[in-house]
């Protein structure tokens, strides 16, 4: 049985843009890399969690236009009514 070594091209020392980044390592895989990356500490914070619901595309319009009307964020209105709705308190 014959092992056959796998080609690894060279990483670039530099990229032109995100998007040749983004190219590259769409078709190159990580840990054919690990000998040249080194460990970097990061801190991260947790900012809340965020959650998906389907509604109907009449109310998403309804709530777009309201929210305009009102100078909010779709998100902040939606927010607002289903907290006054269901008398959550935080």
């Amino acid at each position: 049985m014959t092992t056959k070594k796998k080609r690894i091209d060279p990483i670039p020392d530099e990229f032109s843009s995100y998007e040749e980044a983004a190219e590259f390592w769409d078709s190159h895989d990580t840990t054919d890399y690990l000998g040249v990356s080194r460990p970097v500490k990061t801190v991260s914070e947790f900012r809340g969690r965020r959650f998906e619901i389907e509604i109907e595309a009449s109310v998403a319009q309804a709530l777009r236009l309201r929210a305009k009307q009102k100078g909010v964020t779709l998100s902040r209105l939606a927010n607002d009514l289903l907290q006054r709705q269901l008398v959550v308190t935080k």
